[in-house]
Parts: C-alpha cells; sequence; structure tokens
C-alpha cells in the first residue's frame, strides 16, 4: 500500500496492490480456478472490501463514501480480469468511528481488509 495522503475535502486517498516475487499480479491470478466471472473484479472486491470496513467509512445519501479503480485498464476490455491487481482507493472516514484510532492503525485496517477482500476473490 501507498502512503495515503487526504485532500482538502476529506478523502483518504492510497493505492494498493499485490505483487509476487518480482511484479505486480493480475487480478486473473486471483479468479477462482475454473475462471474469472463476469464483469470486471471491481464489482466482486468492491463490496467485500467495504464489508471489511463496515461501520468506519461515512454514508452520505445512502451511499458509502468509497472510491475504488484500477490503476491500470486491461489491454482487452473483453477480458477484464488480465488487468494488474492495482486499485486506487479513496474513503471519507465516519469521524465518530476513526476518532480514537492512529494514522497507522487506520492504514492497517485498510490493508487488512484489502488483503481478505482479495484471498475472497478465488472463492466461486
Amino acid at each position: 500500500m501507498a502512503r495515503p495522503t487526504s485532500t482538502d475535502d476529506g478523502w483518504w486517498l492510497t493505492v494498493l496492490w499485490v505483487i509476487d516475487d518480482d511484479e505486480v499480479i493480475s487480478f486473473r491470478e486471483v479468479a477462482p480456478l475454473a475462471g474469472p466471472p463476469a464483469g470486471p473484479p471491481l464489482l466482486r472486491l468492491g463490496p467485500s472490501f467495504a464489508g471489511s470496513l463496515s461501520g468506519m467509512i461515512l454514508e452520505e445519501n445512502g451511499r458509502l463514501a468509497m472510491r475504488l479503480n484500477v490503476v491500470s485498464a486491461p489491454d482487452d476490455e473483453a477480458r477484464p480480469w488480465l488487468a494488474p491487481l492495482a486499485i486506487r482507493a479513496a474513503f471519507r472516514w465516519d469521524p465518530v468511528r476513526i476518532a480514537a484510532m492512529s494514522a497507522n492503525e487506520l492504514a492497517d485496517q485498510v490493508l487488512d481488509g484489502f488483503g481478505r477482500s482479495v484471498e475472497g476473490l478465488t472463492r466461486p
């Protein structure tokens, strides 16, 4: 995970990725053995990641203040799971829930949630 930054309007930004020995892996490498499901991988990763941070993300107008996007689009849009497993993540945190957390504790929570969510991609 890259060092998080904050914007003036309260968004907490970071980049998260998964590497093997030498390079960033593709989403395909963590897809179910039977093959990747239909649709882009963020359709599966996003809800899991949001759930792992349950209660910490600010809710605005009935929606979680969380934005995810891949760092690099796949070469073939018809094969979205071949994109590198690297995402840009933006959150607005519920100030009451994170008031007692240090910056390092918050980053650890995000990194742990990301790791569990990536591991969950292998399930059918």
